[in-house]
C-alpha cells in the first residue's frame, strides 16, 4: 500500500511545458511583470479543469527554465492525482491550457509540448499504467512551501474570482485585476519594502535575500557549526530535515567543512526561493551563538573567522 489508513496521500510532480511557436516563449511571459498574472491565471484554470476542482492540486513553484516553464505540483489526495493523469493521459490538460493561455494572453494559438516527471521518473513512458504514475507521484514528497510569489498570484486570483461572481461587468479576459497590490519581488540580494525589515543589536536592517557573498561568508567562516544552523533553520525549512542534514554531511565529508556549509545553505534557498531572507539565517546563527557571524553578514565589523 501506498499510504497508511492514518496517512494523508501526498505526492509531488514537474510539469515541463514548452510552446512551440517561435514568437511565445513561456520563461519569457512569466518572467515579466505585465503578463506572469495571467500566465498564472492560465496555470491555475487548467489544472482546475482537470481535477474537477480548484483545489485539486497546488502550484508551489514556477521554474524558468528556458525554453521550458516548469511547475512543481503538490497532490493531497489520491483520486485528484488520479484524474490529473487521465485528463494528462487523454490530453485535456494540454488543450485547456492552450485555450486558457489563448485568452488570457489574448493571442491567437499557443501551441504547447507537455511533459510529466517524478524525480527521475518520466511519466510520459507509463501513462497508461495509472498505478505506477500514482506510485511514482507519492514517493516524491514536496520538500518545500508555495513560493511567496505564488501565495500572492493565488490571493490575487481569488480577489478577481470573488468579484467577477458578484460584478457580471468586469471583463473575463482582462489579466490585470490579477496584478498584485504588492511591490515585486527584487532581484536576490536587492532591499524589501521597507516595513520587512528586522532588528538586530538594536539596528534596523531591511530583510533582504541571501546573496552569492553572504552564501560564500557563511560557508567559509560557519566551520563544524553548520549542523547546528541548520537544525535551526530545519524549524521552518521542511527540505533540511535531519536524514538530510546527515545525508549532506556524508556526501561532501571529503570535501570538507565549506563544501559542506555551502551546500547545506544551498539547500535551504533553493527550497525557500523568495523565503530564504538574511533574517532568517541571521536568527539561526544568533540562536547557535555565532554572532560574530552575522555581524560580519551584515557589515558589521570588518571580516573575521568564526570558530
Amino acid at each position: 500500500k501506498m499510504a497508511g489508513s492514518s496517512t494523508p496521500w501526498i505526492g509531488s510532480a514537474y510539469l515541463f511545458l514548452q510552446s512551440t511557436c517561435k514568437t511565445i516563449a513561456l520563461p519569457a511571459l512569466y518572467e515579466s511583470s505585465q503578463k506572469k498574472p495571467c500566465v498564472f491565471k492560465a496555470l491555475k484554470l487548467a489544472l482546475a479543469d482537470c481535477t474537477g476542482s480548484v483545489n485539486g492540486v497546488d502550484m508551489l513553484k514556477v521554474h524558468c527554465s528556458h525554453p521550458h516553464l516548469i511547475v512543481q505540483l503538490k497532490f493531497c489526495k489520491r483520486e485528484n492525482c488520479r484524474q490529473f493523469l487521465r485528463s494528462y493521459r487523454e490530453g485535456a490538460l494540454q488543450k485547456s491550457l492552450q485555450s486558457h493561455l489563448q485568452l488570457s494572453l489574448a493571442t491567437t494559438t499557443v501551441p504547447l509540448e507537455v511533459e510529466l516527471k517524478a524525480g527521475s521518473e518520466h511519466l510520459d513512458k507509463m501513462l497508461k499504467d495509472e498505478d505506477r504514475c500514482l506510485e511514482c507521484i507519492y514517493r516524491e514528497k514536496p520538500d518545500r512551501l508555495p513560493d511567496e510569489e505564488i501565495t500572492e498570484l493565488e490571493e490575487c486570483l481569488k480577489s478577481l474570482m470573488l468579484h467577477q461572481s458578484t460584478n457580471n461587468n468586469v471583463a473575463g479576459k482582462d489579466c490585470s485585476p490579477l496584478k498584485s497590490p504588492a511591490q515585486p519581488y527584487p532581484p536576490q540580494g536587492s532591499s524589501l519594502p521597507t516595513h520587512l525589515t528586522f532588528i538586530f543589536q538594536g539596528q534596523q536592517f531591511d530583510n533582504r535575500t541571501i546573496t552569492p557573498d553572504d552564501h560564500q561568508k557563511f560557508a567559509k567562516s560557519v566551520s563544524k557549526k553548520w549542523k547546528q544552523v541548520a537544525r535551526s533553520l530545519q524549524k521552518s525549512c521542511r527540505a533540511l530535515r535531519d536524514p538530510v542534514i546527515d545525508n549532506l554531511a556524508l556526501e561532501y565529508d571529503r570535501e570538507g567543512l565549506y563544501e559542506q556549509a555551502y551546500q547545506m545553505l544551498l539547500r535551504f534557498i533553493q527550497s525557500e526561493g523568495k523565503r530564504a531572507t538574511i533574517a532568517r539565517l541571521i536568527a539561526a546563527l544568533e540562536e547557535n551563538g555565532l554572532v560574530s557571524l552575522a555581524e560580519e553578514l551584515l557589515g558589521l565589523h570588518a571580516s573575521e573567522d568564526c570558530s
